[in-house]
């Protein structure tokens, strides 16, 4: 049996997915993209007798991190964010552990691969955790993280969608960072489904994919 175990939480106005990670042996736990009720993610990590010693930021939009002050006022734990986004938090400089594409930590036994997945901002990253993937807003059920931000770059999505996640097992589960899925009501996928049903996944190349983004 896998050590690893997993609780998504849906929370918020915009259909946030709030993941709390753990291992079974160490007792260990990372919350990714803590936001709207941190009362809720804390008893969550209670209930299954872990303690949170981390947080995963996928990207730094209020949505996915309005409980960051909240969660390091309760455990003082430290707050993984890329590089690229590291200056939107400068309040948190204490706790910030600066990430890049192929960084790495231990939860347990168990080994949290960091992915570089820009696109829909300059710091989006994934994790990879075994056989599962936090997603954020990189990709969603049925769809893509939007790219017409400020920050946004359509390009670069492209090339995380399709050099990055696209080179992983399609047995691999997709964890989504929003609700989003048009064929309610589920909430985890995985990527070889992703790439029968997914538009944005089943473009053959960048062309394809702006015409697609931009029939949305």
């Amino acid at each position: 049996m896998s050590n690893l175990v997993v609780r998504q939480k849906e929370l918020g106005p915009m259909d946030n997915f709030v993941y709390v990670v753990g291992d079974r042996d160490s007792r260990e736990a990372l919350v990714v993209d803590p936001a709207w009720d941190v009362p809720a993610i804390l008893g969550i990590a209670e209930e299954m007798e872990l303690k949170i010693v981390g947080a995963m930021l996928t990207h730094t939009h209020p949505d996915h991190c309005n409980g960051v002050a909240q969660l390091l006022e309760a455990t003082d734990c430290k707050l993984y964010v890329h590089s690229e986004e590291r200056g939107q938090l400068p309040e948190f400089k204490e706790n910030i552990v600066r990430t890049e594409d192929g960084f790495s930590i231990e939860l347990g036994k168990m080994e949290v691969k960091f992915l570089h997945t820009p696109g829909h901002t300059p710091g989006s990253q994934c994790f990879y955790i075994q056989d599962k993937l936090v997603s954020g807003d990189t990709l969603f059920i049925d769809h893509c993280g939007r790219c017409d931000f400020p920050e946004s770059d359509p390009g670069k999505m492209w090339q995380s969608l399709h050099d990055i996640l696209g080179k992983l097992p399609g047995d691999t589960t997709l964890l989504p960072g929003h609700n989003y899925a048009d064929r309610a009501p589920i909430t985890q996928t995985t990527l070889g489904e992703e790439r029968q049903h997914n538009k944005y996944l089943l473009c053959q190349d960048l062309e394809q994919f702006l015409e697609a983004r931009m029939g949305r």
